[in-house]
């Protein structure tokens, strides 16, 4: 009898970039990001989630923009983000507000070119007493011009450094419960999926309009 063929390896559902706002070494919030790739890589076959390191962007300056190009570390950032079906952030929440890197991330991924038009997204993040709620609305606010599509429900607020211990010193998820808050793949392949139909539904319907 014939051994049965291989089979092939299984398609990608999805490429997702995930960014963290916090360029600690031991970042919670990072820690969330390889937490969620981990959980959400054994639920859902073909998904990949690709962190994507947003250290060696220089601050943003128009000035080092010549002849249509970008320096060779924001091209190679926009690059991922174009590749990228959706998006996650992971953000702490610094002064009230998005972290520094983070927001320089999303300005040169904006520039023209806009690299994050009309694709979902999702939001996770660690922080102090708020878990990071205020940094997330206004990630929202800065979506609403990038025209990036955010998942409203559920919203994930870690509270880090309130018991129960949620992280390692080395920045790992380590509690069970937030584990569980941050397995939202499904979801987020569902929206995409959404907004994907939407957009070829929109597109039709602009083509055939007399």
């Amino acid at each position: 009898m014939a051994a049965p063929a291989a089979q092939p390896p299984p398609k990608t559902v999805l490429r997702v970039a995930a960014i963290s706002g916090s360029l600690r070494r031991a970042s919670a919030n990072t820690g969330l990001i390889r937490a969620a790739a981990e959980i959400c890589g054994e639920s859902i076959p073909g998904l990949h989630i690709d962190h994507v390191d947003i250290s060696e962007l220089p601050l943003l300056n128009t000035d080092l923009e010549a002849g249509g190009r970008f320096p060779p570390a924001v091209e190679a950032f926009r690059d991922k983000v174009r590749a990228a079906d959706c998006f996650l952030f992971a953000s702490p929440e610094y002064n009230y507000s998005i972290s520094g890197p983070l927001k320089n991330a999303l300005d040169w991924g904006s520039r023209p070119p806009n690299c994050w038009a009309d694709r979902a997204a999702a939001m996770l993040s660690a922080s102090g007493g708020s878990g990071g709620s205020r940094s997330q609305y206004h990630i929202r606010q800065v979506g609403v011009f990038l025209d990036i599509h955010f998942i409203n429900r559920p919203e994930v607020f870690t509270k880090a450094h309130l018991p129960p211990r949620k992280f390692d010193a080395d920045g790992n998820l380590i509690d069970s419960e937030t584990k569980e808050q941050t397995n939202g793949g499904a979801l987020l392949v569902r929206w995409t999926e959404q907004i994907v139909t939407n957009s070829k539904c929109e597109s039709h319907i602009l083509v055939d309009a007399p």
